[in-house]
């Protein structure tokens, strides 16, 4: 993200049309007062320009001389994937839209413009701009004070895990993560790959109960030509595509006791036998093993292998429940306050003064997750500015306020129809994500999943603009 003008925001309008970018300045000087202009005639001016300022956002024309807008936007993204860009056209199509932004546009219009639309749309890409920026720097102040990356939170329990992290990292010992749902475990061992030697090789994030037990085997460890029906090729399994960096085994817990056997091996030898194949290879890779369940229980059971378990435990890292951390709860809801503005690409929101009130009485068995899911559902459900007590509780479990204390007006509720549609399309966008995130952005995989036709979840996909690369590791 770049960063913005300690006077006024930038906004660069890049077209090869002198006429349009001098309309277009006129316009703006009366319609963002606030706003500084610059103009660029062609994409490699505008190049030049942005190596010696920074812009808060960039109107650009995709059809130009010296070089095809998409091309621009390519360069630009290389080097701030975040920058706000608003691509124009005359020859708008709806795979040229898909295109643009899936490339990473935040937004697209159409020639003829119309001037107040278009004033409107700036001013809310402006916003994203500047939370994006805001973002950046609590990031920054969290990072300082000792944090590691992607994590919030001050309390002494978190800085205790911060350094368990940091620690954790500077070793090749095997960790294992354990935690209620939706406390984090997947951030920490992302966290700790990150700040590893490893940190340049692979991830692989496998969510072991998502693959069906007939195949965990052959997902994890490969299979040779011929193994077995269907398998005409040579195929590499996760620990391949891990080697020389770090694979998460999520929900370890869960994992039949035969597979346990083979997994243990590999703890043991760090090689590995693809099914159907005469022969071991040899790997190097780290593992991080995490899991909810009570590993313990699952031993006297019969469930989990006790040699298995105490090669995993070698680090064990403890991921603290929401309850556990309560003091960090208003930094956690102001962070997904603006995370969750950005997303919706709503207009700045804050808490009032009592807001924050109910979700101190909360116990959370949702953790940070349920957390996130309350305040989105605040941002979609209130119509003003402000987010009140009644917002954090529509839609959610968290405790109801006496009459004393409860609003005496409902004067930003929204009309019914327009919450159940943004609830909808909440809820669509966020069951899509998880699909392609447990698919690994593979669309034929996610569409079985879902029990939709491929055609059917594009569609979906192509409504809310989501791109299954991004969600390829």
């Amino acid at each position: 993200m770049n960063k913005q003008s300690p006077f006024l925001p930038k906004i660069l309008l890049v077209d090869d049309e002198p006429d349009l970018l001098s309309g277009l300045k006129r316009s703006f000087a009366k319609r963002l007062p606030d706003v500084e202009v610059l103009t660029a005639s062609g994409g490699n001016e505008a190049l030049d320009l942005l190596k010696k300022q920074d812009v808060s956002l960039i109107l650009m024309d995709i059809m130009m001389g010296d070089m095809d807008g998409l091309e621009v936007l390519d360069h630009i993204h290389n080097k701030e994937p975040e920058q706000t860009v608003i691509l124009m056209t005359g020859y708008g199509t709806i795979e040229l839209a898909v295109d643009a932004i899936r490339r990473g546009a935040w937004d697209f219009v159409t020639k003829p413009l119309e001037l107040d639309n278009l004033a409107r749309i700036l001013q809310k890409g402006l916003e994203r701009s500047r939370l994006l920026e805001e973002n950046k720097q609590l990031r920054n102040k969290i990072s300082s004070a000792g944090s590691v990356p992607e994590f919030i939170g001050q309390s002494p329990t978190m800085q205790r895990l911060y350094e368990a992290i940091k620690t954790s990292a500077e070793s090749e010992y095997t960790v294992l993560i354990r935690g209620a749902s939706g406390t984090g475990k997947e951030l920490c061992a992302r966290a700790i790959h990150s700040l590893s030697p490893r940190a340049t090789k692979p991830f692989v994030m496998v969510n072991c109960p998502a693959i069906p037990e007939n195949l965990l085997e052959s997902e994890l460890f490969g299979y040779a030509k011929g193994a077995f029906t269907g398998a005409d090729k040579d195929h590499a399994g996760l620990f391949s595509q891990a080697d020389g960096g770090t694979i998460c085994l999520d929900e370890i817990g869960d994992i039949p006791v035969n597979l346990q056997t083979k997994l243990l091996r590999v703890l043991q030898e760090q090689e590995i036998k693809p099914l159907g194949a005469a022969t071991s290879n040899k790997i190097d890779v780290r593992i991080i093993a995490s899991t909810n369940a009570a590993l313990e229980t699952k031993i006297t059971e019969g469930k989990f292998r006790e040699d298995l378990y105490y090669r995993l435990e070698v680090l064990t890292l403890h991921m603290p429940s929401l309850t556990e951390i309560s003091e960090d709860i208003p930094l956690l809801a102001n962070y997904f306050l603006k995370k969750s503005g950005m997303e919706l690409k709503s207009n700045e929101k804050s808490f009032s003064e009592t807001a924050l009130n109910p979700l101190f009485k909360h116990n959370w068995p949702g953790n940070i997750r349920e957390l996130q899911n309350v305040i989105r559902r605040a941002v979609l459900f209130s119509s003003g500015s402000v987010i009140d007590e009644q917002h954090l509780r529509l839609g959610s479990s968290l405790p109801t306020p006496s009459p004393a204390e409860g609003p005496e007006k409902d004067k930003d509720i929204i009309p019914y129809k327009e919450a159940k549609e943004s609830c909808l399309d909440s809820f669509t966008r966020q069951y899509v994500h998880l699909l392609l995130k447990q698919s690994n952005g593979n669309v034929s995989q996610a569409a079985r999943i879902s029990h939709l036709t491929r055609a059917a979840l594009q569609k979906i996909m192509r409504r809310y603009d989501i791109d299954g690369d991004q969600f390829r590791q």
